[in-house]
């Protein structure tokens, strides 16, 4: 018989010291907490946890190591009316379990075992079809493994799915395709790093579970937004096993990204849980003690507050819910090296009471933590709630992804009269980030994610294809900003085909010269496409995954500019551009000129008119007045950038010898080649093609 010691109540979870496990879980309202332990069979054996201080309910039992698996029964109050819903018959997760075996079963009598009330169902007959949290061995061998720690002015972000990214990768064997292990395969790796990636962004990594009403319609949550286990790294990406192997696999996999020189940033749900609103299951959190972990309508606590869209909003009001974000935070760049944090629907966190607060508590935890503060940190700066799209009001630690940028860039680019705008979206969007004192860098720029079409399905349909997904094609957005240019979905007209390429050229050109992060979804670079469904979230299968399918020209053009990008501090520069947009005379020392196609600076009556479509960007390398990360003075060349998102070719003169005597093509997505004709000449005259982007370098001549 195994003997249960008093144990600490610090750390919370299982924490093994290579003789027994302390456990220790946190519950204001339980009575009494089984720990609950699982042999092979699945049989179970509980103990009560004997102490209980400052709420946490602890206890070490001798001998029990890495791979035992584990749950937690809580006994207490069972009121909803009052918010607690205390129930032993129901199996309970660990909220800080480091690893989960097995997957949630969604059958008709495990169903019913998640409403059941206490004492009506056999609990022994329902464990089995609960997944169990692992006891995991902290001990990894991190060689020399260091944080690249590449600076936000030279980082190049990589959207993807762990899943999908390598599931169809023919050079990966196939018992490692899908999982942390395919992903840190050297075919992996040297695709980011021939696409000059510096941090990979994975989607939800997080042990999540799929939701009752996807699999009844023989569906699954694929993208993983359902979170279950904020320690636990999701057991089926692991090759290795369940057992905590995927704990090893998934430490294995960044300390070779790491190797290469690429920072791996974690996409994190800590806004809801997998359990859903009132009427959903009960799995860990809900069980253990639901007023500390879930915001309650003040009025009714049967009721959950909602500012997902998930049924369900954590209570970061509460100091053990804070507790558990920061825990989980500190536990994946401490334990698991992790480069940093994308937060889904950021501005929930921010909720205190019903509006969103830049100064909550949680950023405030954030700003003081001595690990935390030091990784990147990225926002989604959504939610559901009025108000809730926060863009350019989180506190200067953060970056945002920028949405207004992604639909600034896809107007231009078919043909909506939106220069002024597009104008600060391409220079760093000063407008949302200036007057905070922050920089350019503050702004993830994104043309596709995961959420909406992607790169190739942008250019080829005009409306969302979603039937896929069983919700009549109600689901995802229809504010897609896209263009079919004359045939919705697949075709075989060589016109639209050739117009399509170059547009996909030109969103690739335009996000990787603008100022700020780039980042691109995976798969773009392959013109990979969903056929036209906007929100593959819950299509687990050849959908969504990457096909690999051979877009050579497509992929080295993106090879190109992200080098092009790389070699030259002009086009992400750590400080905004200090000339004016229009007015004023014309100064080759300024950083940055604007132009019509005839090379005179625009008038602000230009930016409104039949210039609107079209435009010359001078931007000067030798004004650039900042210092590097090693405190030297930038010099660079200097660039012009000529676009035209006009529906015919224009002629642009090139301007007069202030800006240089002669210039050389570098860039033209009309031909997708590395350079163009021979040099041309200031005051020259130049074709640029409908939709078409020419970016030249200066060969000769400089500021006066």
């Amino acid at each position: 018989m195994q003997e249960v010691w008093p144990g600490t109540p610090y750390p919370l979870g299982a924490s093994w010291d290579g003789t027994g496990t302390n456990f220790a879980l946190f519950s204001e309202v339980a009575d009494r907490v089984e720990l609950c332990l699982f042999d092979d069979r699945g049989r179970e054996t509980r103990f009560d946890l004997p102490e209980v201080d400052g709420f946490v309910w602890h206890g070490y039992v001798l001998g029990v190591g890495p791979g035992q698996r584990y749950g937690y029964r809580v006994h207490g109050p069972h009121d909803p009316k009052s918010g607690d819903r205390c129930n032993p018959a129901k199996l309970l997760l660990d909220p800080y379990g480091k690893a989960v075996d097995g997957d949630l079963t969604w059958h008709e009598s495990v169903f019913s075992y998640h409403f059941a009330a206490p004492g009506e169902m056999n609990t022994d007959d329902s464990a089995p079809y609960m997944p169990k949290n692992v006891v995991v061995n902290p001990f990894f061998d991190w060689g020399d493994d260091r944080a690249p720690r590449t600076p936000y002015n030279e980082t190049v972000i990589y959207e993807a799915h762990v899943k999908g990214l390598t599931r169809l990768h023919p050079k990966i064997p196939k018992s490692q395709r899908g999982t942390y292990a395919g992903l840190a395969h050297p075919s992996t790796v040297d695709r980011l790093i021939e696409l000059g990636v510096t941090a990979i962004e994975l989607m939800p990594v997080h042990q999540y579970v799929a939701e009752h009403g996807l699999v009844a319609r023989g569906l699954s949550n694929y993208w993983g937004y359902n979170t279950v286990g904020f320690f636990a790294p999701h057991n089926a990406y692991s090759s290795s096993g369940q057992r905590g192997e995927q704990v090893l696999e998934f430490k294995a996999m960044v300390r070779t990204l790491h190797e290469a020189g690429i920072e791996v940033i974690l996409d994190v749900v800590y806004n809801h849980t997998a359990e859903g609103d009132h009427l959903g299951p009960t799995l860990s959190f809900r069980g253990i003690d639901n007023a500390a972990y879930y915001r309650l309508s003040d009025t009714d606590k049967r009721y959950n507050l909602d500012y997902t869209g998930c049924g369900n909003s954590l209570n970061v009001r509460h100091p053990h819910s804070l507790q558990l974000i920061m825990d989980s935070l500190r536990y994946w760049v401490i334990e698991m090296h992790v480069d940093g944090f994308r937060f889904d629907l950021a501005s929930a966190l921010a909720r205190e009471f019903h509006d969103v607060d830049r100064l909550s508590v949680f950023f405030d935890l954030v700003q003081q933590d001595p690990v935390v503060s030091q990784v990147k940190l990225i926002a989604e700066p959504w939610d559901v709630g009025e108000g809730g799209y926060q863009v350019g009001n989180f506190p200067p630690l953060w970056t945002e992804w920028n949405g207004k940028y992604r639909d600034s860039i896809r107007d231009f680019w078919r043909g909506e009269p939106v220069l002024p705008e597009f104008a600060s979206r391409l220079t760093g969007s000063s407008d949302l980030y200036a007057d905070d004192g922050r920089r350019p860098l503050a702004s993830i720029n994104f043309v596709t994610a995961h959420d909406g079409f992607t790169l190739n399905d942008l250019v080829s349909y005009d409306h969302k294809h979603n039937e896929a997904n069983g919700e009549d094609n109600r689901d995802g957005t229809d504010d897609n900003r896209s263009w079919n240019h004359g045939a919705e979905g697949e075709t075989a007209d060589p016109a639209i085909r050739a117009l399509r390429s170059r547009q996909k050229r030109n969103f690739i050109a335009t996000l990787f010269l603008s100022q700020g992060v780039p980042m691109i979804s995976h798969g773009d670079e392959l013109s990979r496409t969903q056929q036209g469904n906007n929100n593959a979230y819950c299509q687990d299968n050849e959908l969504a995954w990457m096909s690999w399918r051979s877009d050579d020209d497509l992929t080295g053009f993106v090879r190109r500019v992200s080098e092009l990008r790389g070699d030259h501090p002009v086009f992400r520069r750590r400080r905004f551009f200090q000339g004016r947009a229009y007015g004023g005379t014309l100064d080759a020392a300024r950083d940055i000129a604007w132009l019509t196609p005839t090379g005179t600076e625009m008038t602000e009556s230009d930016w409104h008119t039949g210039y609107a479509r079209a435009v010359t960007v001078y931007l000067n390398g030798d004004a650039i007045t900042e210092p590097d990360t090693r405190g030297q003075r930038v010099r660079d060349d200097s660039f012009l950038l000529l676009l035209n998102a006009h529906s015919e070719s224009i002629t642009f003169r090139l301007p007069d010898e202030s800006f240089g005597e002669q210039w050389e093509v570098v860039l033209d997505t009309a031909t997708d080649l590395p350079a163009g004709p021979e040099p041309v000449k200031a005051r020259d005259e130049i074709e640029v093609v409908d939709r078409g982007l020419l970016l030249l370098r200066r060969l000769s001549g400089g500021s006066p």
